[in-house]
């Protein structure tokens, strides 16, 4: 069992646990005697089940277990301890055991809503305040039931509740204050002064686009959705002009992927300030770097992308050979936009897809009708791949795959999702059931460049109650806090930086840090074993832990936030900053 699967199971353990000792405290309260032992039967079996996933997830790592051990295991335990033994007297008047069991659905249901709406990391206030709410509860029920509860048992609950509110209740206080973003960029690149030799303007702007034969409204560059194919080769100097026409709410240009000195990155507040509308702002850097990217708004960047504010931009070594086609995939206004598509190809011409999700979801990538190779991942080259057949690439959000292969004399069809969404003539294939290729173990192994670390940063991917606004939100959190309350994390230029970024929520979390490429160590303790993987966006599944390292070589500020950017949008999002 999975990492992952092993918090789905703890959860849904604990909701039995919690709704059978309530439910039998209920029943009892009502003289429903078998019913009530019933419950209690299950409440109890569950609450010693839960044992097993605790102890699982804390050997998995103390990320996924810090509050079921410190919090809930000691709340399970006051449970069992409480109504296990005024069970075991059988008492004619089962009435008598309803506020033992309601006590014990309160300690497991406290201990349910820590990790729901807490998370990461345990603290003291957050026990406290779990404590409090047990003992308040227990109390008002008790009185409710007749019950006369003593005055040592009021006075502790004031006491508990005093002591929380003293310490913080963990949900509304960072761990640790976050220091304000500067936005000196002193340490920014100095300015390209050479001459462009590629010159583009971007403009954007509302627009009526055609979106899978239905007129949808969209946000889009030059009036168009995807936005017009920049493209370059190595050694141009490129100069991009943005324009603003009407996006009210401000638009940037993020160059995804692509590691362009900070004053160029296009993330407002930090790098630069939104182009407003009848503003412009202008792009210059040299294009070092062949490979796939693509371009992106960063201003209200969950709105902006998924309204048509990106395109894509391709940097190759020389002339291209053969076929070179870029293949980005997105859904706007809940249609997949058509791709371009290839009615006759010639035996033996060189291929290049360069695969582009552009969407905030992983997508499902299969090439029917001919092997393949997977030549490069996120613009950088892999060693020594081999030919797939019948196998599935999954692509996360942000992520760029470039597959090869020579077209073969019969047809070829790219499959996303189930859909064709390319070819070169009629394939009928299944390819729901092909198994997915696993990059960590694919094409042939290099030595790791580095072999000590200048510094290490763990981040722990949850949710949380965020009470730091003016309203509360159910935030996407990074070690306990959201945007803006996470403290950055501050390297010297040549530092080798390692991040382990730890996913304890239940959905996937692709990680994009901005201005460098991460080299992949390790996935859920198991080194890679194939190519060198350079990444700048991977998908952290639920359970998993990823070890990634860098050399800290491009000064400034950056953005290091997950690229589902609903995600983004609701706190998941920090800064790596040079000191």
């Amino acid at each position: 069992m999975t990492t992952g699967s092993l918090l789905v199971a703890d959860l849904v353990i604990a909701v039995l646990a919690a709704a059978a000792w309530l439910g039998g405290g209920a029943a009892s309260a009502a003289r429903r005697r078998p019913l009530a032992l019933g419950l209690a039967a299950v409440a109890l079996l569950a609450t010693l089940t839960r044992a097993i996933t605790i102890t699982a997830l804390a050997r998995a790592g103390w990320w996924f277990a810090a509050e079921k051990v410190l919090i809930a295991a000691p709340l399970s335990l006051a449970a069992v301890g409480v109504a296990g033994p005024r069970l075991l007297r059988a008492p004619g008047d089962i009435r008598a055991v309803a506020v033992p069991l309601l006590f014990a659905g309160y300690a497991t249901s406290s201990a349910l809503l820590l990790t729901v709406l807490h998370g990461y990391p345990a603290s003291a206030g957050a026990g406290l305040l779990a404590v409090a709410g047990v003992v308040a509860a227990t109390v008002i029920s008790a009185r409710a039931l007749g019950a006369r509860p003593s005055r040592t048992v009021s006075r502790v609950a004031l006491v508990v509740a005093v002591a929380a509110l003293l310490t913080g209740t963990g949900l509304t206080v960072a761990p640790g204050a976050a220091p304000a973003v500067p936005h000196d960029h002193g340490l920014a690149a100095a300015r390209i002064a050479d001459e462009p030799t590629r010159r583009f303007t971007l403009t954007a702007a509302t627009a009526t686009v055609d979106a899978g034969g239905r007129n949808v409204a969209a946000w889009a560059f030059n009036g168009q959705v995807p936005g017009p194919e920049l493209t370059a080769t190595v050694g141009d100097v490129l100069e991009v002009t943005l324009r603003n026409r009407d996006i009210g709410r401000g638009v940037t240009l993020h160059w995804h992927g692509y590691d362009v000195p900070n004053d160029q990155d296009g993330v407002p507040g930090v790098t630069q300030a939104a182009v407003r509308p009848g503003q412009e702002f202008v792009y210059r850097f040299r294009a070092d770097q062949a490979g796939t990217y693509w371009y992106h708004t960063h201003s209200a960047s969950d709105v902006g992308v998924r309204m048509g504010l990106y395109g894509v931009l391709v940097v190759r070594p020389g002339p291209v050979t053969g076929l070179d086609v870029t293949v980005p995939v997105h859904t706007l206004a809940g249609r997949p936009l058509p791709a371009p598509r290839v009615e006759k190809l010639d035996a033996g011409v060189p291929v290049r897809l360069r695969l582009i999700n552009t969407d905030s979801t992983t997508h499902r990538y299969a090439v029917a009708g001919t092997a393949f190779r997977v030549a490069a991942i996120d613009g950088v080259d892999l060693r020594g791949p081999t030919p797939l057949v019948d196998t599935a690439v999954l692509i996360p959000a942000g992520g760029r795959y470039d597959l090869v292969f020579d077209a073969p004399a019969t047809p070829v069809a790219l499959f996303v999702d189930g859909r064709t969404v390319y070819s070169t003539g009629p394939v009928s294939t299944a390819t729901g059931a092909w198994p997915v290729l696993d990059p960590l173990g694919y094409g042939a192994t290099a030595p790791v460049p580095w072999s000590r670390f200048d510094k290490t940063f763990t981040l722990v991917l949850d949710r949380g109650l965020d009470l730091r606004g003016l309203l509360p939100r159910y935030a996407h959190t990074v070690n306990g806090a959201a945007d803006p309350d996470i403290p950055p994390q501050v390297v010297r230029l040549g530092d080798v930086v390692r991040f382990t970024i730890v996913n304890r929520s239940q959905v996937v979390h692709p990680w994009h840090l901005h201005g460098h490429h991460v080299l992949v160590l390790a996935r859920d303790g198991e080194p890679v074993a194939g190519s060198p993987l350079w990444l700048d966006s991977f998908d952290v599944r639920p359970g998993e832990v990823w070890e990634v390292a860098f050399r800290a070589d491009n000064p400034g500020m950056w953005a290091n936030h997950c690229h589902n950017l609903a995600h983004a949008d609701a706190g998941m999002t920090l800064h790596l900053m040079y000191s």
